[in-house]
């Protein structure tokens, strides 16, 4: 079964604050009136579309236990684009995320066929999306947020003691399309083992399925296997290659051991980052490829030089510059738009607080990505980029090497960028130095010393200097590797950090609409123990109290019933569980739990992680004075007393 769908989100009907448009379009075979309530923000954006075709499937989720049903409705793009966009100038409406709002919990599925890519989303939507996507500063700022785009805490942070807000910019302000970036990564990876590494040219007829994958898996180098633990480190899904591992198989290889296994480097290799997806998918598809043909593989490597061969694959992909150049030539194709991105580092400077970028891309794809992001990309990719997104910085770090950034031995020479030629001039702890020979110094003018500096390399203790850093915890630093930028950060630093997390959006919406089904599923963990308690206490009559035939008789007879009744919701649960596990994701689950037990990557991002949030622009729907506080912790014995 699936889980049941909640219906208690707000009626379309509700008074708002904010003007209606009703829009009604003509599907196939009948009506269908669609409403949006659009807040108007200061500031303006307009929808881009297609002038190819352009479809939408409208589906309305189930209230039984059914999966959600679809029906599709076709549109023409000229007149959906007359009819959504009249009228609407916030920024919430925009292409990538294909959200319209129809009166409570709604799935909304766009197939979008634009520039020669195929893009499609799906999950829920609240009555406010729209009003979500309007920072805090503007006029129609300060609504209630919705579940999926909220910060969450794990250590309470007062954002009026931060002076300084730092970004990773891949995957963090940048955030890449799985469908199109992943696969370019994955078939770049393919090409290099085929062709560099010798192996067979089957790989290249294979495909990537980028939605299999999650962050927060293990892999066994060794072993060949694919595993999912708790925050205990215990193993609880477990593949070889694309083949579940029974319980058995599992207790027999990770269970029964005399010491326990730290899964850690060398022999394991942890998937903590999105850019790891793909080298993960193809490890797998490789173990079953030399399960099923042992003989072609190269020199018969085991799965432990396989997955070495992957990792110089992506390597070699990463240094020629095949994956970057790709995207440089089309970001709009592999990266995400946001217009939410200035806004938001807007509000933070005007709110006192200096602003910088440390990432470990250089400066050539460093410009071409930020330029594309702050609204100033060029279509044909020959037109030189202008640095005006600099404005939006007091600090940009690039070629950064992190996490070796972070340590405070760290020795690396600090360079300034030249943005115009890309040379790089040195410098002494950041103040330009004299240069050797005919060319002069370029030293900053005086109108230029409060403008954005670029760098290249360099470490944590240069960027204190630059910004006037006098304690690590004036620094909130965001990202989205939980080791190369949060962990590094927060435990040698004790920088602040908030993680970013794109999966979040669509876990907690389904949490939400599944909440019914966790308490049946608690109430049939509590059946099973109460019925398990009356057979214990059976068998200790049965083995230690004398008792006469009869009530022997009677004990066995009760004793068979209750037997019979534990297996039966033994098998209830563990099929109510096993669906509500697939709801998240058919094979791996809910990301940030394993069973009833947090995951490791739950248990990592607790750690370590001050905030976490789906997308970096949901500060823009805060005070940047907000005062973050933690939910209550509870213990096991305060659970059942203090959640009623």
């Amino acid at each position: 079964m699936s889980p049941p769908i909640s219906s208690s989100s707000s009626s379309s009907s509700s008074t708002t604050a904010t003007t209606s448009r009703a829009t009604t379009f003509q599907g196939t075979d009948s009506i269908y009136p669609l409403t949006h309530t659009a807040p108007r923000c200061i500031f303006k954006f307009k929808m881009r579309i297609s002038k190819r075709p352009f479809s939408i499937c409208l589906s309305i989720l189930s209230l039984d236990l059914s999966p959600p049903f679809a029906s599709g409705i076709g549109f023409n793009s000229g007149v959906l684009g007359s009819r959504l966009i009249s009228g609407v100038d916030c920024p919430s409406l925009r292409r990538r995320r294909g959200i319209f709002n129809l009166g409570g919990f709604n799935r909304f599925h766009t197939n979008n066929i634009m520039d020669g890519m195929t893009s499609q989303y799906q999950h829920p939507i609240s009555n406010d999306a729209a009003q979500d996507r309007c920072i805090w500063s503007s006029h129609e700022g300060g609504h209630k947020i919705d579940i999926g785009k909220q910060i969450f805490c794990n250590r309470s942070l007062n954002m009026k003691n931060i002076v300084a807000v730092g970004f990773d910019m891949d995957y963090t302000l940048a955030q890449y399309m799985p469908e199109t970036f992943e696969s370019l990564a994955y078939n770049g990876t393919t090409r290099k083992l085929v062709y560099d590494l010798g192996y067979p040219p089957e790989l290249l007829e294979w495909s990537f399925d980028w939605k299999y994958m999650v962050r927060g898996l293990v892999l066994d180098k060794k072993r060949g296997n694919i595993l999912k633990m708790d925050r205990h480190k215990y193993v609880k899904v477990a593949y070889h290659g694309f083949r579940e591992m029974s319980k058995e198989d599992k207790i027999a290889t990770y269970g029964n051991t005399l010491l326990r296994d730290s899964f850690d480097e060398p022999d394991y290799a942890l998937i903590d980052t999105l850019f790891s997806l793909a080298e993960a998918y193809l490890f797998a598809q490789l173990v079953d490829f030399k399960d099923n043909n042992p003989g072609k593989v190269p020199n018969n490597a085991d799965y432990s030089r396989m997955y070495k061969d992957v990792r110089a694959a992506v390597d070699l992909c990463h240094r020629d510059g095949t994956l970057k150049q790709m995207v440089a030539k089309d970001p709009k194709k592999y990266i995400n738009e946001d217009p939410s991105i200035v806004p938001m580092i807007k509000m933070l400077r005007d709110s006192g607080r200096a602003t910088f970028l440390v990432t470990n891309s250089l400066w050539d794809y460093t410009n071409v990505v930020m330029n594309f992001l702050c609204g100033n990309q060029t279509t044909d990719g020959i037109h030189s980029c202008n640095y005006s997104w600099l404005e939006n910085f007091d600090v940009v770090i690039t070629g950064s090497s992190k996490p070796s950034f972070f340590h405070e031995d760290n020795r690396a020479n600090l360079f300034e960028v030249e943005p115009e030629s890309g040379m790089l001039l040195n410098t002494d702890n950041g103040t330009p130095v004299p240069q050797i020979g005919n060319s002069s110094p370029r030293l900053p003018s005086k109108e230029s010393k409060k403008a954005c500096r670029v760098f290249q390399g360099g470490s944590v203790g240069h960027l204190h200097k630059l910004l006037s850093i006098e304690a690590s915890s004036q620094v909130l630093y965001i990202g989205d590797h939980i080791y190369g930028d949060i962990l590094r950060s927060k435990k040698v630093l004790g920088w602040r950090t908030m993680l970013v997390v794109p999966e979040l959006e669509r876990e907690v919406e389904l949490l939400w609409e599944s909440r019914e089904t966790r308490k049946q599923l608690r109430l049939l963990r509590k059946e099973r123990d109460l019925v398990e308690d009356k057979i214990h206490h059976l068998k200790w009559s049965l083995k230690f109290k004398d008792v006469s035939v009869d009530e022997k008789q009677n004990f066995l007879s009760e004793l068979e019933e209750l037997e019979s009744q534990r297996e039966e919701v033994r098998l209830r649960h563990q099929q109510a569980q096993r669906s509500f596990h697939q709801w998240f994701h058919k094979v791996w689950g809910q990301l940030m739990k394993t069973g009833y037990q947090n995951s490791r990557f739950a248990h990592q991002v607790e750690r370590f992680a001050c905030l976490y949030t789906s997308q970096v622009t949901n500060l823009s729907l805060y005070s940047p004075d907000k005062y973050y506080r933690p939910s209550e912790d509870f213990m096991p014995h305060e659970f059942d007393i203090l959640t009623v």
